[in-house]
């Protein structure tokens, strides 16, 4: 063989290691880019859900915290630890006509003020004041939008009502007596939340891209495109505003801060792997809820994250199996795994404190099914709504539940509190607990 042969054959072998996908030099360069554009360390090779108790008898007495209760806070999505120690003994219900889609998506009753503002199948807007007394009741859809029976996602800002919905349609309303101030329609539906800020609003529509609106009359003012989904997720989307930026998550797992002003990019974490384009429908991402100077929100990926606000990178990760909204106050972080544990974490080294098991007063057969909706953190104990219309009341100190409440053989939405007065929303009605 002479030596341009043998310079040919040997070109062909260098360049067939190059480009082959299983090739050591290959994957090492993957992985290192992967590692480095995620900024994530890798804890083990094979995640294990948390399915054990941890600390259960640790009691966690809240009378020797410093007194930082973080009251709800409409920016940073976190519901901090409330006033409310109500009794659950009364119950009374408004009934209207059944919301098809209910267990699809997570509708939220708003609060405005002492008010609460809600929705019917048909997209009627019904708004009651604190003694549960109708103010009024409007419907600004045609007789074809209502067959498409939309679900509503709705936010409140000086004095304006913000509407977005499934079939793609947003309006104002003005909220004191529910005239219609403007109505336009996007090219995409929307499954997310609303933040109003200064004289703007943001929201994410299914395309995962995240839309700046006047509040004054609807007009897009930019935009901005995240990783489109190959399947449409039914899990809402989340925005909070953190020092003149919105920051918000998509269905592929993207944290994403930009400027509010502007648009323009501050930063962007990507917390999965690109399969999971592929598996986008049965991702779920929590809310994101700020937490001083960080942002904490987990999955059912089994990760819990927390990223500082500032830069997107990852301060701590937990292995925690939850896509429900976390709650934040006196550097704890309390939140419910989807298999049913109670878990407190320290906010600033991301340990793990306590969990306690919940589902114990279910049949073994059962507790598969049970999913956990939401929770309120009260003065002395947990509320937290399941799937099955139960409500549990878990005393904080102690991890362990005092009491089961049947509000309903269905789904039931997470709590909010007014006052003294608890809310839950099902398919067909309001129910307000004392």
């Amino acid at each position: 063989m002479n030596k341009i042969n043998k310079l040919i054959i040997l070109s062909l072998f260098l360049v067939s290691c190059s480009f082959n996908s299983g090739s050591s030099f290959w994957s090492k360069r993957n992985i290192n880019e992967e590692k480095k554009v995620l900024n994530i360390k890798q804890i083990t090779k094979k995640e294990e859900i948390l399915l054990k108790e941890v600390n259960k008898s640790l009691e966690i007495n809240l009378s020797n915290l410093k007194k930082e209760n973080y009251p709800l806070s409409y920016f940073d999505n976190n519901n901090g630890r409330t006033n409310y120690n109500g009794r659950l003994k009364s119950i009374s219900r408004y009934k209207f006509s059944k919301i098809e889609k209910f267990d699809e998506y997570e509708p939220e009753i708003l609060i405005d003020q002492n008010n609460i503002i809600f929705f019917d199948n048909k997209g009627t807007i019904l708004k009651f004041d604190e003694s549960s007394k109708l103010l009024w009741k409007k419907n600004y859809y045609t007789k074809v939008e209502k067959k498409l029976k939309p679900v509503l996602f709705l936010s409140a800002g000086q004095d304006i009502l913000i509407v977005v919905d499934t079939i793609a349609k947003y309006f104002a309303i003005d909220i004191k007596n529910g005239d219609l101030l403007w109505s336009k329609y996007n090219d995409s539906p929307y499954n997310s939340q609303i933040k109003i800020f200064k004289n703007k609003f943001y929201v994410v529509d299914a395309n995962n891209v995240l839309r700046c609106y006047s509040l004054k009359n609807g007009e897009e003012i930019w935009n901005f495109k995240t990783d489109k989904p190959l399947i449409k997720s039914q899990k809402k989307n989340s925005l909070i505003v953190k020092k003149n930026n919105i920051i918000f998550n998509n269905s592929v797992g993207d944290i994403t801060a930009v400027n509010s002003e502007t648009g323009e990019l501050v930063w962007q974490a990507p917390t999965q792997s690109k399969k999971i384009y592929d598996e986008s429908m049965f991702f779920k991402n929590s809310d994101l809820i700020s937490a001083k100077n960080s942002i904490l929100f987990s999955n059912n990926k089994n990760g819990f994250y927390s990223l500082d606000a500032d830069s997107g990178l990852v301060n701590w990760k937990q292995k925690i199996n939850s896509n429900v909204r976390p709650v934040f106050f006196n550097d704890l972080i309390f939140t419910v795994t989807n298999e049913g544990y109670l878990v407190v974490l320290d906010n600033k080294s991301g340990k793990l404190i306590r969990s306690n098991y919940l589902l114990s007063n279910f049949k073994k057969k059962k507790r598969k099914k049970i999913k956990p909706v939401g929770f309120i953190v009260g003065q002395i104990n947990i509320y937290l709504t399941l799937n099955n219309g139960k409500v549990l009341v878990v005393d904080i100190k102690t991890g362990s539940v005092n009491k089961v409440l049947k509000i309903d053989k269905e789904k039931i939405s997470s709590p909010i509190v007014q006052g003294q007065n608890l809310y839950v929303a099902k398919n067909n009605s309001i129910i307000k607990l004392n």
